[in-house]
């Protein structure tokens, strides 16, 4: 796509500049930052609301706000935030203020467990779309496998979302793959955010203040993905005392301490979760299998406020899993895991501009070698990532809101595939890392994006990004443009659309002849092209009653360019010179998504349903033909609901359903006489990809919560009991398909594999 960029700069800088002059009168700048009365945590999205024009703002992703109105002598503001107690402050107004705001949880809301009612229309008056604000407590709330806390089955449920397998933590957004999905903590990329090969995800939900999915309309400061960025911040720590929280689950404990290190002005939060699954397993197992399997997660985070407008971050993130299995002649070792740090300085100019810069580094690690009979072989990736950014956001009055910046990514990749002939007795050789040749490549990307409230019924969020990719004898530039717009027909209903264009610049490919995952990840080339996306989407939003109810229909149309898969008879990837390996296609989809959530009173949950068509059509497989993408789904449903049924016990359930994945079945079969043992002498003929569909998928989900508050050594003491059944039913639902000759008829059969059946749990959380 051609785009002329002196002309979409010469836009955007002419309606900065006539929207500034328009809104910029002789008036003054409320400005502060809002925290916990409790925690002093940042309250990210808390709302500020003007009481007599009923003018408002939210604050960023750092608790901070700016707020613009003329002199008065009498001025009413209205700061709230869901479940906590509203503030109102009442203030003369004759120059720029600076308003820090504590806001304290409302403890009359029935032991916090039912969310009150707040005046939050955000979701109607906000521009932006595609954006879903996930809340935290809905986390801790969702009946999971073994009990098991999990943000992303959360994002599972959420519309134009679908699940991968079975019991997984993979997610694909809008048709696109799961390579196409940002996934960041405190702004560090995490690249696998699994534990146990995707049954449980990374991220300690103890550990957690928000999460944030943008799935369309993105502004211009996300990039780097087609389908979506999930932004999660972890907690900054208590400032104000020390408490400690933990869990006791079927396969992992947990256990988070926060607290002050300089009281309200510095603090320190360190939590670390580790499964015995490894220990559990070991008396039952024969002694012929020799086996194990840890996995573990360590978050720590230290703040410190310099001064009133200097505000300095510390983090680190680690995750590990480690597998092992040997039987007779067969041998495996896994490892993979995570590693991140954020150094992040917030600075505030004036009341007026905010900074937020960052420095990152996050690193990604991957070995896989199998022993089995004479053959060894291994896999090995890695990525090691040096990061920094910069930006701003400035509010020329409470209708303009300007952010912009500047990213720079340094990616040091390596890769390493080999298989030889081996004694099974002999040990796995050794290898030395050091020794494997990296690639070294950088992303860039500068960003420009301009919020305009023009009246109070049309409103526009209009940006622009310039990203580059430049690695030894590649380069690639382009310009990014980004459109929204909201047209509001009444104060409770508003219609939304817009445009984006977006490039990646990093590709998972997939080896489907191995037995264990080998996944890797490789940059651009002048062959392997970036990806490309293209997406519109039109949006109906409307809340009920006093915005209790929220409610959105979406619908959008993706056009995917430069998408990536193996060529027919793959072998295991070698090196990350792989382009010859590779074709080259392109996908589109469509769909629309309906939501409707109820955020308050004895009942809260909600209603998420996708109706959606994925496509693929590469010239060097299936013949050329369009063929569905394999997690092509025509219904998507999801129902999630907690019902409050004392003010000690909760309940809470999830229902999903969903049409089959898709699947390739053969056409035929070719009998050898003594053709072998691997496939029985039968080779299978297959002819068009993903000819098929497996059973459609459902599943139900309950949990029953108890909840206690009492008092130990003379501080509060809370805990909770909970009771959870993954698959209350027992569905026998498709993982996947394989094909056997009936040694009877000698007719081909189909069998199903199904895994998780009903699994009961229960687990034990306290927070002192």
């Amino acid at each position: 796509m051609k785009i002329n960029s002196k002309v979409i700069l010469s836009s955007i800088i002419i309606v900065a500049a006539i929207n500034h002059h328009l809104f910029c009168q002789n008036n003054f700048v409320i400005s502060g930052q809002i925290t916990d009365a409790n925690t002093g945590e940042a309250m990210i999205g808390a709302t500020i609301v003007i009481g007599e024009n009923n003018l408002g703002t939210t604050t960023n992703n750092y608790g901070f706000y700016s707020i613009t109105h003329d002199e008065t002598d009498s001025l009413r503001l209205y700061f709230s935030y869901v479940g906590f107690k509203t503030a109102i402050i009442d203030l003369k107004l004759y120059r720029d203020l600076k308003l820090d705001i504590e806001m304290s949880p409302d403890n009359n809301s029935l032991d916090a467990v039912i969310v009150t009612a707040d005046q939050n229309d955000d979701n109607v008056q906000r521009t932006q779309m595609g954006t879903i604000a996930i809340p935290t407590n809905k986390i801790k709330e969702i009946p999971a496998i073994l009990g098991e806390q999990d943000v992303l089955k959360v994002v599972q449920l959420l519309p134009g979302v679908q699940a991968g397998n079975e019991g997984t933590t993979g997610f694909f957004v809008r048709g696109g793959n799961a390579d196409q999905n940002l996934i960041q903590l405190d702004e560090a990329v995490i690249y696998n955010p699994n534990h146990l090969f995707g049954l449980f995800s990374s991220f300690n939900a103890r550990a957690i203040n928000n999460v944030n999915l943008v799935k369309g309309g993105f502004p211009a400061q996300y990039g780097g993905r087609l389908s979506s960025v999930l932004n999660i911040n972890m907690k900054e720590g208590n400032n104000k005392k020390w408490a400690i929280e933990g869990g006791i689950g079927m396969i992992s404990s947990q256990c988070t301490v926060e607290g002050p290190i300089i009281r309200n002005k510095a603090s320190l939060i360190v939590s670390a979760r580790r499964t015995y699954f490894d220990w559990l397993i070991k008396p039952f197992l024969p002694a012929f299998i020799k086996t194990n399997y840890r996995f573990y997660d360590f978050n720590a985070k230290i703040n410190y406020e310099i001064d009133s407008k200097n505000h300095v971050f510390l983090s680190t993130f680690r995750s590990s899993d480690d597998a092992f299995y040997s039987q007779d002649n067969i041998e495996y070792n896994i490892l993979f895991g995570n590693r991140t740090g954020t150094l992040r300085w917030n600075h505030i100019f004036g009341p007026k501009l905010f900074s937020n810069t960052s420095i990152l580094i996050n690193q990604y690690d991957q070995e896989i070698a199998a022993l089995q009979d004479n053959a060894f072989s291994r896999a090995l990736s890695n990525i090691l990532d040096f990061s920094a950014k910069s930006e701003f956001q400035y509010f020329p009055n409470n209708n303009h809101k300007i952010n912009f910046g500047f990213h720079f990514q340094n990616h040091r990749f390596k890769s390493l595939a080999n298989s030889e002939a081996q004694s099974s007795k002999a040990p796995i050789p050794e290898l030395n890392k050091d020794s494997i040749p990296r690639k070294y490549l950088n992303e860039v990307a500068a960003y420009f994006n301009d919020e305009i409230k023009f009246n109070d019924i049309l409103s526009s969020n209009i940006g622009i990004r310039m990203p580059a990719f430049i690695a030894d004898k590649t380069r690639y530039y382009f310009l990014e443009p980004r459109i929204s717009l909201k047209v509001s027909l009444d104060p409770t209903t508003s219609i939304k659309a817009s445009y984006t264009l977006m490039h990646q610049f990093l590709h998972l490919i997939p080896s489907s002849t191995a037995a264990v995952p080998t996944d890797i990840w490789i940059p651009s080339t002048n062959k392997t092209k970036p990806q490309e996306s293209q997406q519109i989407s039109l949006g109906l939003f409307k809340n009920f009653r006093d915005n209790q109810w929220e409610s959105s229909v979406e619908m959008y149309y993706k056009k995917m360019d430069h998408q990536v898969l193996f060529k027919e008879g793959n072998q295991l990837i070698k090196t990350l010179d792989v382009d010859e390996f590779l074709a080259y296609g392109r996908g589109w989809s469509y769909g629309s998504e309906f939501f409707l959530k109820k955020k308050n009173g004895r009942f809260t949950g909600w209603l998420a349903y996708t109706l959606s068509w994925s496509f693929q059509k590469f010239s060097e497989l299936n013949f050329g033909k369009v063929f569905p993408f394999r997690y092509d789904r025509r219904h998507d449903l999801s129902l999630v609901g907690t019902y409050l049924l004392a003010p000690k016990w909760t309940i809470s359930s999830t229902f999903v359903f969903s049409s089959g994945n898709a699947y390739t079945v053969p056409v035929g079969r070719i009998n050898i006489v003594q053709g072998g043992s691997l496939f029985e002498g039968n080779y299978f003929v297959y002819q068009n990809r993903n000819n098929a569909r497996l059973n459609p998928f459902h599943r139900l989900n309950l949990s029953v919560s108890y909840h206690s508050k009492t008092s130990l050594f003379r501080r509060a003491f809370e805990s909770d009991c909970t009771l959870s059944i993954y698959n209350l039913y027992s569905r026998q639902n498709p993982y996947f398909l394989y094909f056997k000759i009936d040694p009877v008829s000698e007719k081909p059969l189909a069998k199903q594999v199904s895994l998780l059946p009903i699994i009961p749990s229960i687990s034990y959380n306290f927070k002192f």
